[in-house]
């Protein structure tokens, strides 16, 4: 069954490969959705998957690359919306 998730990452998020990062880890997960920065400094991450692979991703997320600290994570439940494939916005 696939679940969606919606999640904000704050810290140093942004200028650091966070995104690129993200991308990376979905395809390595086949998870579908979307990352992007917000103007707060923060980025959004939606992710629609397996309950397994939305957990293997999220750990990751709560990491991010070497050079990125993260310092804020809040998770919201979503409706799986039928998203194909992850993207950076």
């Amino acid at each position: 069954m696939k679940l969606a998730r919606r999640y904000l990452i704050s810290g140093l998020v942004q200028g650091v490969g966070f995104r690129y990062f993200i991308l990376q880890r979905a395809g390595d997960y086949g998870i579908d959705g979307w990352a992007r920065n917000l103007p707060d400094g923060s980025v959004e991450v939606f992710a629609e998957g397996d309950r397994e692979a939305l957990e293997e991703f999220e750990r990751d997320l709560r990491q991010g690359p070497g050079s990125a600290r993260v310092t804020g994570f809040s998770l919201f439940e979503e409706t799986p919306s039928g998203t194909a494939g992850f993207r950076i916005r």
